[in-house]
């Protein structure tokens, strides 16, 4: 439930500050990390780490 609330502030605060710009960015860094934590593991692990 914390972690709801914390992207419901997150909305709120773009709409009250016009900051839409502020997504595209925020959500970039996201999937950047998914990916990251995802392939961690696995044998793709180093062709992902050279691309950073």
């Amino acid at each position: 439930m914390a972690k709801l609330k914390i992207i419901r502030e997150y909305f709120s605060f773009l709409r009250a500050n016009k900051k839409w710009w502020l997504f595209p960015i925020v959500s970039a860094f996201i999937l950047l990390g998914l990916l990251i934590v995802l392939t961690k593991g696995s044998a793709l692990a180093p062709f992902i780490y050279s691309i950073f």
